[in-house]
């Protein structure tokens, strides 16, 4: 689903899942207990997750992606 079709109740639920410790951990360190049961609980039960997955087009465990930066050298 493209943001576009996203609602404004969407894009809240999913700032939850954001700034969620369980999520952030799971999305940091991509392994352990915390990392199996965000997958565990993410489709089936837990709304924010779903509405991340809405959003950003990706699982709320999955490893965001880092910032573009320019190099010194593309000056």
């Amino acid at each position: 689903m493209s943001n576009a079709t996203c609602t404004s109740i969407d894009k809240a639920l999913a700032t939850v899942c954001e700034h969620c410790p369980v999520c952030l951990h799971a999305r940091h360190h991509q392994q352990g207990i915390v990392f199996n049961f965000v997958k565990g609980i993410e489709t089936d039960i837990c709304p924010f997750c779903k509405a991340y997955e809405r959003v950003h087009g990706r699982k709320a465990h999955e490893k965001r992606n880092p910032p573009c930066q320019s190099s010194p050298s593309d000056n």
